[in-house]
């Protein structure tokens, strides 16, 4: 029996469970997946569950459990925060006090985790051992990383105190170096302007990137003179009179508003040229100051690898300056780079003081299988469900599945993807994936408005074989996750004018052969495939390369605005029917739009059908 290691996440945002074996990651999904609350902060039950099942085990078989951060430790943060910012933090004090101090709240999460899982199982639940929220972090970055040793990096909003840390990770060892604490956060401050710019904090900082490339950065200079003191080596300080996060419940005030000209635009307000603009700007600091620890990164450990993760681990476009200016000879970001992760690396944490070794570095490829740790469904239960719903399909082979979904989106149908083990991490990967042709100019807005039912100036995202994707992309290395944007490649871009036109209007301009998937600024924030992870979608994409030409598809994640990915056959064919998605592919079964009887939301076919 191999030793089996579970780690939990909880209680803020993006709860998750993770179980790794003898240090390696087995099984991990975010609990959103299973209650269909997005970013679900509570305790994943469902997601400790699956787990044990997906391994096939009892929870007397598992070794130890461990939590990602330390609630006392964050407890001491809060209330010196508080009482830093009195009397003006009453108001918040109050109202976020009886949280942490009644019996069972959250000083004691550790405690209360033990519970739940108690709860759970109806037996002997091990000692919860509590782990640093960026100790976690550092480890899920570097302990599945294909490198022997590294420079890790970890960047978020906050922890306990930390909100910026540099690691040098050697063998199953990871020593600390230097620290930054709270409140002087670089997240903090990206998710100050998500919120000024009217997006939802911990869940709208990547439309924030996306809007970015709409806008100039005319407010750089005033960010970095007025809010934020640079120092060459990366760290920094932030001006607080202009933040409210330390007396309240809101990240920005009258501050912001003077300083950028008028209030907050209001969540479902238009976007004007002032939010294009601080988009840009505080875009443009981010990534500043991110190639500067990035460069003291590797000055203070003679590393030629780095590893990244935390909140601001997600911004690709930061992490693709950082491989541009190749301060690194490679660079890897853990796919679950966000909280969510956490759970996974104080369960590698936990076993590498257990002994547990990284077996995988021989391989030459990291320990994460492509980040598809999730649920899967077999073809016989998926053909369960479709039969006892009389749902009308086909099954066909791998081979003519294949051919005709690439057939189809040669004549730009959308397809739903649903196939093998879910992503553990925010991006679909080609498991949980809606799919399109990247050469349809009029692919990114019919996905967008149709489809996802979102902002029209999201950009999305081209997956590429990874052997072709240097004729496609300025990539300097494999991007597997979907974390690194990069420039679309000079002999792909065409001739184009975008003289008159500004914003949203940006939008109307072909900049190449893959306009779905090129942004304002001719990036792409790319995926690559080769056939090891994920050698189904490898297929699709060579098939539909065979047909085109095209080597490059559009991906997004299986899912409309609101609504976290789908897990099962019921909710992916339930967003194929509320959508104007043409054809569904669950594992070898295809479904045409044109053949399913009219949608009701109160179908019984809605009901979940068991894990395999």
């Amino acid at each position: 029996m191999s030793d089996l290691v579970l780690g939990i996440s909880a209680f803020y945002h993006d709860s998750a469970a993770a179980l790794v074996a003898d240090g390696v990651p087995v099984a991990a999904a975010q609990e959103e997946r299973f209650s269909r609350k997005r970013h679900d902060s509570s305790f994943p039950a469902q997601a400790v569950r699956y787990c044990l099942d997906e391994v096939g085990v009892d929870f007397k078989d598992i070794s130890a459990v461990a939590y990602y951060e330390d609630p006392r430790l964050k407890f001491r943060r809060v209330l010196a925060t508080f009482l830093g910012a009195a009397p003006t933090a009453f108001p918040a004090f109050r109202d976020t006090m009886p949280g942490w101090m009644a019996a069972g709240g959250k000083r004691h999460t550790d405690r209360t985790v033990r519970r739940e899982l108690q709860a759970l199982t109806r037996g002997a639940v091990p000692e919860v051992e509590v782990r640093r929220h960026h100790e976690s972090h550092a480890a899920s970055a570097f302990f599945p990383s294909p490198y022997e040793s590294a420079a890790v990096l970890c960047v978020d909003g906050v922890g306990e105190w930390a909100t910026t840390t540099l690691w040098h990770g050697r063998g199953n060892r990871l020593k600390p170096l230097a620290e930054l604490r709270f409140p002087h956060s670089l997240g903090m401050l990206y998710s100050a302007f998500t919120y000024f710019c009217g997006f939802k904090v911990d869940s709208g900082e990547y439309k924030l990137m996306g809007l970015a490339p709409y806008g100039k950065p005319r407010y750089a200079d005033l960010i970095r003179n007025t809010l934020i003191d640079i120092k060459p080596d990366g760290s920094f300080r932030l001006n607080m009179r202009y933040f409210e996060y330390l007396r309240g419940q809101v990240m920005t005030g009258k501050g912001f508003e003077k300083l950028f000209g008028g209030p907050r635009r209001s969540p479902e307000g238009k976007l004007t040229e002032r939010e294009f603009d601080l988009a840009a700007s505080v875009q443009q600091v981010t990534e500043e100051v991110m190639l500067r620890l990035a460069r003291t990164a590797r000055a203070r450990t003679g590393e030629s690898r780095l590893c990244l993760a935390g909140g601001v681990a997600l911004n690709c476009v930061a992490n693709g300056k950082i491989i541009d200016a190749e301060v690194f000879d490679e660079v890897w970001v853990q796919p679950a780079a966000g909280d969510a992760g956490g759970a996974l690396g104080a369960a590698q944490l936990v076993a590498m003081d257990r002994g547990a070794s990284r077996d995988h570095l021989g391989s030459g490829r990291d320990a994460m299988s492509g980040s598809l740790l999730g649920p899967a469904f077999d073809d016989d239960a998926i053909a369960a469900y479709l039969e006892a719903n009389a749902i009308p399909h086909r099954r066909l082979s791998e081979d003519e599945l294949v051919k005709q979904v690439a057939a189809g989106l040669a004549q730009s149908k959308i397809v739903g993807w649903f196939q093998g083990r879910m992503e553990f991490g925010p991006r679909a990967l080609g498991a949980r994936s809606i799919l399109g042709d990247p050469r349809d100019p009029q692919m990114q807005s019919a996905m967008n408005l149709k489809i996802k039912f979102r902002e029209s100036f999201r950009p999305f995202a081209p997956v590429v074989l990874a052997e072709d994707a240097k004729d496609y992309f300025d990539l300097r290395q494999e991007s597997p996750y979907m974390l690194v944007v990069a420039q679309v490649a000079a002999a792909q871009q065409v001739e184009w004018n975008a003289a008159g036109a500004a914003g949203l209007d940006l939008l109307r301009v072909q900049r190449s052969t893959i306009p779905a998937v090129t942004h304002v600024d001719c990036s792409a924030r790319v995926q690559t495939v080769d056939g090891k992870d994920n050698p189904r979608y490898h297929r699709l994409l060579t098939e539909f390369k065979a047909r085109t030409g095209c080597p490059v598809l559009v991906n997004t994640s299986f899912n409309v605005r609101g609504e976290p990915i789908v897990k099962s056959p019921d909710q992916a064919y339930a967003c194929f029917m509320r959508t104007n998605i043409d054809m569904l592919a669950m594992g070898c079964f295809l479904l045409e739009k044109s053949e399913q009887p009219a949608w009701s939301e109160e179908s019984d076919w809605r009901e979940e059908i068991p894990l395999d």
